[in-house]
């Protein structure tokens, strides 16, 4: 390996159209997690003559690479390989050895090791390359022009890189061939497994009638069964605990059904253009084994009804914005002879019922995925640059005035009015538009993470199981970092980013947009104290994902790093276009 100066592209280049390789995505994702959470926070960086630099505090590494753009809430855009510096010049560092670095850095800060990470980040490299290799063999869903159904589910299957600011996206523990026949990203749709169970060994709720129906209309059941699908995939995971229920009849194999099911971007939960269906996975899947906890299948089901009276509210309030219901649940209540359930059963096959996206989309609205529309590079139908704002800045802002009209208000609204804790983060959201590409519609999706504030709602909670109630909920300050972080940082942030690569030049003013419309929200509610610090500048929680894989703690107990806040109206009031990036060609 020999001593290299990045090429440094055209400042300011625009969008890139072609992806990364799987090679430079792991390398950048590294990148921007340490930025964010190690090398930011302890002011370890800086941009000089179009370049990022950064400092491993612990371990002494400068590194480098080239930045396509500059943003001011520093999630910055990276172009061409990172580099170290060594005692004779600037080294090309892979994703290996990068990945190494960030190890032993974080071991120095931490006391302690993580002997998963490097596997990890290896299982990332392998997911994020066989993603890019379906999307170049062109197995990737293709959407038909005019074909809404088709067009989002395309959105849903084009995340081939994951999310950008988590150190090992596309990871997975499951068998490579078995990921490429089930991962959305190949673009596949297949048949469930259908299991009949006997009707006194089924557990279920609905939080109303007939909520059951779409897994009834699957196939028919035989006297005495209930249909209960199972993920394919799953079912190979579970087929030997299943074995003795299979042997005594209590639960039938009815073999493949009919219906093709599309794997949607969060790999269990499957649509067939009526409904969705969560399913439990035994796959590691970035942090966690993707299982429906009992305490989550129960809990979909009392939120829906819990949630009835301020969804409702909320959708009189706000036409432009809704929430999929999960309005049932379904799965296998077995016992052993000491009369235990089996846990590993129930959760395994358990299957939560989410509403189809007709049941709350407008008529003429092409639903598309968020984080389809904010990716970095354009692999989708629903990248923003193929949705009107490309033509220029004016319309680039019109366009986001529109969308942050949807977004915002309701989810304030559901916080501070009615103590509800949305998680609108990028994959939680599909973004409705119109013919002409104009955003008109906002779904809100999985109330796994939708969380209540006791003080709100403990008149409920106090009529839930503890084990299900204690879940449902977070207190008001984190609550709130959570909506701000989901809201602002990993939603707004990001499309707004996807906008600014169309028209550089324009991102002050597109957070100065961000800015109206939570003042226009604050200023017709008096201006709660949360939301007057936010205007003021306040720093901005940001989810730490780098430090809470290496720590192995639960998505729950995540921490957060602070941002600082573009919001600032100083800051906005006297920001410029950057002068164009000056390229130095001094002896490194």
């Amino acid at each position: 390996m020999t001593g290299t100066t990045a090429d440094q592209p055209a400042p300011f280049a625009g969008p890139p159209t072609q992806p990364p390789t799987a090679a430079e995505a792991v390398t950048h994702t590294l990148l921007n997690c340490l930025l964010r959470e190690v090398c930011g926070p302890e002011r370890q960086t800086a941009v000089i003559d179009g370049q990022l630099l950064l400092r491993l505090p612990r371990l002494g590494v400068l590194l480098r690479v080239a930045l396509r753009r500059t943003s001011l809430l520093g999630a910055h855009r990276f172009t061409g390989p990172v580099t170290e510096q060594r005692d004779d010049g600037w080294y090309e560092v892979g994703w290996r050895r990068l990945a190494e670095h960030t190890h032993a850095e974080l071991t120095l800060r931490t006391g302690t090791r993580n002997e998963e990470f490097l596997a990890q980040v290896t299982a990332s490299h392998r997911g994020v390359s066989a993603a890019l290799d379906a999307a170049a063999r062109g197995t990737a869903r293709a959407a038909p022009p005019g074909d809404r159904l088709a067009c989002y589910l395309a959105s849903e299957q084009s995340l081939a890189l994951g999310h950008r600011f988590h150190p090992t996206p596309k990871s997975h523990s499951g068998d490579p061939a078995a990921w490429t026949a089930y991962a959305p990203a190949a673009g596949v749709s297949f048949p469930l497994r259908l299991l009949a169970v006997r009707a006194h060994l089924v557990a279920e709720e609905a939080a109303e009638p007939g909520a059951t129906a779409a897994l009834d209309r699957l196939a028919a059941a035989p006297p005495g069964y209930r249909i209960l699908p199972a993920h394919p995939w799953q079912y190979e995971h579970l087929r030997t605990a299943l074995r003795p229920l299979l042997e005594r009849g209590d639960v039938l194999d009815l073999g493949t059904g009919h219906r093709r099911f599309t794997p949607t971007a969060s790999v269990r939960t499957l649509y067939d253009g009526d409904t969705f269906l969560k399913f439990s996975l035994n796959v590691r899947i970035t942090n966690c084994l993707r299982k429906n906890a009992f305490y989550e299948l129960s809990g979909a089901v009392a939120l829906t009804r819990i949630l009835a009276p301020a969804l409702a509210d909320l959708a009189a309030r706000f036409p432009g914005a809704a929430v999929l219901r999960e309005p049932a649940y379904r799965s296998l209540r077995a016992v052993d002879a000491a009369g235990r359930t089996d846990t590993a059963l129930l959760e395994g096959l358990g299957v939560i019922v989410r509403e189809g996206l007709a049941a709350r989309l407008r008529p003429g609205v092409t639903p598309l995925l968020a984080a389809s529309v904010a990716d970095e590079y354009p692999t989708g139908p629903g990248h923003v640059s193929r949705l009107g704002p490309a033509a220029d800045p004016a319309a680039a802002l019109a366009w986001w005035r529109a969308y942050l009209s949807l977004l915002v208000p309701p989810v304030l609204a559901a916080y501070f009015d009615h103590g509800l804790v949305l998680e609108p983060h990028l994959q939680n959201v599909v973004v409705g538009v119109g013919d002409d590409g104009h955003p008109a519609q906002i779904l809100f999706r999985d109330l796994e993470g939708t969380k209540l504030l006791p003080e709100h709602h403990a008149e409920a909670l106090a009529a839930l199981p503890p084990d299900v109630a204690r879940p449902m909920t977070y207190d008001a300050g984190h609550g709130w970092d959570r909506v701000v972080y989901c809201l602002l940082v990993n939603h707004v942030a990001e499309v707004l980013a996807a906008l600014a690569d169309l028209h550089p030049h324009s991102e002050a003013a597109l957070w100065s947009q961000v800015r109206h419309t939570i003042r226009q929200y604050a200023d017709e509610h008096g201006c709660p104290p949360r939301l007057r610090a936010l205007l003021a500048g306040v720093p901005l929680p940001a989810k730490a994902n780098l430090l809470t894989r290496w720590e192995r703690s639960a998505d729950r107990d995540a921490g957060y790093v602070r941002l600082p806040s573009p919001l600032a109206e100083d800051l906005l009031s006297t920001v410029r276009a950057p002068a164009p990036a000056r390229v130095d060609r001094s002896p490194r």
